[in-house]
């Protein structure tokens, strides 16, 4: 009797057994393997903005209370937060840094940023000892701004961790500081007209120093591509810019510009500079114009070529075979903004109306506005307690406003970018090898210290 399973007869004819294969009949072959589990291709957030926002609030409260210190032990927790929060093909990242090590490279990078300070005061007081000491010291920190930012990445990257294996970046940050430091002149120069070449020229760089273990990052983003998306963009806005420049350029009587800058009497050389050169006197005014309609049509525009920006930037991005492909859209970019700016006005007139009250309050301790006023000329206690307040309110306030705009805008795009784009090549994640060490803390340090670092 021949009984049955799912693949077919147990012991009949075609059982594949010596005595069932029919004569010159091939083997049946074997079933195929099951499919691998696919792997997920949208990165996703799993964090909640307001554990966010609490975890926020608690630090900075903590950070008014040690004058500031607790800023390493609130940065280590945001960015604890935000690594462990993400998650690539199931996975989540782990940030492995601690605050000792950025209160170390803080405290290291303080110590050679004092004499520099020092120098650079000196020689702006007394010209003989250090001609151009503003000019040098300006150049200098833009160098070291530059310096910093690279070594702060690097930092950042090797206490990122993802499935037990470590991303680092090789590279020179002397290089990477002088050639951003020189692209920066150039898109000055170019009123922004060269950005999409420098930041295609110093994605590259970055990315082709970067490593996920045995694994190169690249950046195929091109300076051309980025252009052509938002050049009408800048031909909108900072184009007549330009335009009342180099007009004005033309217009500039420079004997007499000469002659007002080594007047002693400014108002006389003011009204002869007017009377001789009227163009002039024209062209500031279209100058400032210009800078006002930039200033308001940017402002209503940025959105779209952040929108722009962050499609290309992410859909560059790959390291081996994994490529990432943003499909964020401008629409969830201008929300963004257009919520962070209602709760903006929301947060001014909340504070506002604390701060008349808190006022009216403390006049009445006084018996009023009037006798406040007249307490306030006359007693030098009174005036130190309301310089104290009026100080402690507005640490406050910058707090709440660092607070509205980290939950609001760092946050939301932080989740943005994660679950709008989309991934290839995960497959290789399986046989990636571990390579790479920890960088030291300076560089960390010596970009919070001259506030060019982030997340």
């Amino acid at each position: 009797m021949t009984t049955y399973d799912q693949a077919g007869p147990v012991g009949g004819p075609w059982s594949g057994g010596a005595s069932g294969q029919p004569p010159g009949e091939p083997p049946a072959p074997p079933p195929p393997p099951p499919p691998a589990p696919a792997i997920a291709p949208m990165g996703r957030f799993l964090g909640r903005e307001g554990a966010f926002f609490g975890m926020l609030v608690r630090g900075n409260i903590f950070m008014l209370l040690t004058l500031g210190i607790y800023r390493f032990w609130l940065t280590t927790d945001i960015r604890r937060y935000l690594w462990g929060n993400t998650e690539i093909a199931g996975d989540t990242f782990e940030y492995t840094g601690t605050a000792k090590e950025l209160l170390i490279g803080f405290l290291l990078a303080i110590v050679l940023l004092l004499p520099l300070n020092a120098v650079i005061y000196v020689g702006t007081l007394v010209p003989s000892i250090l001609p151009y000491a503003g000019t040098v010291g300006f150049l200098g920190f833009t160098l070291l701004g530059q310096f910093a930012f690279y070594r702060a990445r690097r930092y950042r990257l090797t206490r990122t961790v993802y499935r037990g294996v470590r991303l680092f970046q090789t590279g020179s940050a002397v290089r990477y500081a002088i050639v951003a430091s020189l692209w920066g002149i150039a898109i000055l120069l170019t009123f922004g007209l060269l950005y999409p070449w420098a930041a295609a020229n110093l994605e590259r760089y970055k990315m082709r120093n970067t490593h996920f273990g045995n694994l190169s990052g690249s950046f195929t983003g091109s300076g051309t591509s980025l252009f052509f998306r938002g050049i009408l963009i800048w031909l909108v806005t900072l184009a007549p810019v330009a335009f009342v420049v180099i007009g004005a350029m033309f217009a500039i009587d420079w004997t007499t510009l000469a002659d007002l800058v080594e007047a002693d009497d400014l108002e006389k050389a003011f009204e002869n500079f007017g009377t001789r050169n009227p163009a002039m006197v024209a062209a500031l005014g279209f100058f400032i114009g210009s800078l006002v309609w930039a200033a308001v049509v940017g402002g209503l525009l940025y959105p779209i070529f952040r929108a722009i920006a962050m499609r290309w930037w992410i859909s560059g991005v790959q390291i081996g075979p994994i490529k990432a492909t943003s499909s964020v859209r401008n629409g969830q970019v201008y929300w963004v903004y257009f919520r962070y700016i209602l709760l903006t006005m929301a947060m001014g007139i909340a504070f506002s109306a604390f701060a008349g009250m808190f006022f009216g309050l403390f006049a009445s301790f006084f018996g009023g506005a009037e006798a406040f006023t007249t307490k306030f000329s006359q007693s030098m206690s009174v005036q130190i307690i309301a310089y104290a307040a009026g100080v402690f309110g507005y640490a406050i306030f910058l707090l709440a406003t660092s607070v509205l705009y980290q939950t609001a805008v760092a946050f939301r795009f932080w989740r943005l970018s994660f679950e709008t784009t989309a991934f290839s090549g995960l497959e290789v994640l399986d046989s990636v090898i571990a390579a790479g060490e920890k960088s030291g803390v300076f560089g960390e340090g010596l970009a919070d210290a001259l506030d060019v670092g982030g997340f």
